[in-house]
């Protein structure tokens, strides 16, 4: 258990930063709901969407081989982090260097010829970020988490003041005086462009303050250690660009497969994604634990009872998110004030991506078996199949369904990457989890759900607050009777 507390306090931080900079970013989503329309929001979550694919290609998988080969080669520790930030900073330099060729072809091409500067300012943001991803990278390995989230908390502050100076103050200072020296930052055309300019400066001041880490640059380029480091990761990319596909694909192609105009299908991309905002919740926590989880995965490997852990960790990282899920869906009719009113149409959705995402944060878990054995191929197998399910139940249900067809999809895939990589597990790195317990959990936090939309029905409860409280209340009893109550009075038994 001391074990376990210690990637609990890691993730708290890892956490804690996450959640409150999400958080602020989260509080953006009500600014630009109610500031902008549903077919501007779709513009900028379709940049978000390209944003996840070459925020994989551009890193390589390098952040997770330099983990591995960190701990694997404790000799060549410096040399592996020079390897490979110098091999990501000559990747993303050469990326600059063709964006700036294209840029008004490839602006052409996504109907924004009319506006080059939101391709060029969105690859500005992903190559700071890639590069800034081996220093971040550096700190977890070190166990520096109150580093990392103290620059991550500034970095999203800063995003959260200019989007607030530039989306209210701006325009309102113009009304009072069309003289202010606002007019001198500030063009009312660029619109949703100071979106992308906001996360522009916060991702700059970002890498400012990593500059200093940019120093293990000294430690010279390893061809031996790069080799294998280039081996191991290359299938990293492969699994990161499926499980962005599996991600925001749905993002990217409902544009394109919405039986409806340009505008409409635009529309309805605003009003999917901001409904997806709502279930930041579990999203949070899935990315807090990976930060505080991967290296503590990697770190522990080699101790006798490490599988044990692992079982232990899974089973409360599910009945944590099961009550992230509860949260959410049985508390929906208050979550929605965070949306603007034209958004809300879609919040049908909700429940089923988070439960998506609960599945995906059991993969997480799970993918530990090819990560600890070297068997990154396959890992990419489990991941690219799982890609294929993503985007042909997107191409079929999309012009069926909408974009709740897309939520479907995302939430099968999952289910079916969970299964898959279980049953691998099973044979190349075999942990007991206690499945009856966990799958208990979320089948308890489903009927909970289901009990929230019935009861009113069959029982004329009147109070949907009290109800909702009272089945959150449920949930949390029953996790405290069988992981507490029943566990301690058995030792007792025993003992007697």
């Amino acid at each position: 258990m001391g074990i376990i507390k210690k990637l609990v306090s890691q993730t708290a931080i890892y956490g804690l930063s996450s959640i409150f900079g999400r958080f602020l970013n989260y509080l953006l989503v009500p600014l630009y709901t109610y500031y902008f329309s549903a077919a501007d929001y779709g513009i900028v979550s379709e940049f978000y969407a390209y944003a996840g694919f070459f925020s994989v290609l551009l890193l390589f998988g390098f952040e997770t081989g330099y983990f591995r080969f960190r701990d694997k080669e404790n000799s060549h520790r410096d040399e592996a982090y020079s390897t490979a930030l110098l091999f990501i900073l000559l990747i993303n330099l050469l990326f600059l260097a063709v964006i700036v060729l294209i840029n008004q072809q490839l602006s052409s091409a996504l109907n924004y010829s009319h506006h080059p500067e939101y391709v060029l300012c969105f690859s500005s943001i992903l190559i700071l970020d890639a590069i800034a991803a081996i220093p971040f990278a550096r700190l977890r390995a070190e166990n520096k988490a109150l580093k990392f989230a103290s620059i991550k908390i500034v970095e999203i502050l800063i995003t959260v003041f200019l989007s607030l100076f530039f989306i209210v103050y701006c325009p309102k200072a113009l009304m009072l005086d069309s003289q202010s020296w606002v007019k001198k930052v500030y063009n009312p055309e660029l619109g949703i462009a100071y979106i992308f300019l906001a996360n522009l400066i916060a991702s700059a001041f970002k890498f400012i303050v990593l500059m200093p880490q940019l120093l293990g640059l000294r430690w010279g380029f390893n061809v031996v250690l790069f080799n294998k480091m280039w081996r191991y990761s290359l299938p990293m990319v492969v699994i990161g660009f499926a499980g962005i596909i599996n991600e925001m694909l749905d993002r990217a192609l409902l544009k394109y497969l919405l039986p409806y105009d340009l505008q409409t299908n635009m529309q309805m991309l605003g009003i999917y994604s901001a409904c997806y905002k709502l279930s930041i919740l579990m999203t949070l926590f899935i990315q807090a634990f990976r930060f505080a989880a991967e290296p503590f995965f990697f770190a522990y490997s080699d101790k006798n009872d490490a599988k044990e852990i692992y079982a232990k960790v899974l089973k409360y990282f599910v009945i944590f998110c099961v009550f992230i899920f509860l949260l959410v869906s049985l508390f929906l009719d208050f979550f929605k004030y965070f949306l603007g009113s034209e958004f809300r149409a879609g919040l049908n959705i909700v429940p089923i991506l988070l439960m998506a995402n609960l599945f995906l944060g059991i993969y997480v878990n799970l993918s530990i078996w090819y990560k600890l054995t070297d068997k990154t191929l396959m890992g990419a197998f489990v991941s690219i199949t799982g890609a294929l399910i993503t985007v042909g139940l997107n191409v079929w249900w999309i012009p069926e369904l909408g974009y709740e067809g897309s939520a479907w999809a995302t939430l099968v895939c999952y289910c079916f990457m969970v299964v898959v990589s279980y049953t691998l597990g099973r044979f190349y790195y075999p942990v007991a989890y206690d499945l009856k317990r966990i799958l208990g959990y979320v089948i308890l936090g489903i009927a909970l759900y289901f009990l929230r939309s019935i009861l009113p029905l069959s029982t004329g409860w009147q109070n949907p607050l009290l109800l909702s409280s009272s089945l959150l209340t449920v949930y949390v009893l029953l996790v405290v009777l069988f992981e507490i109550v029943l566990p301690k009075n058995s030792i007792q038994r025993r003992v007697i």
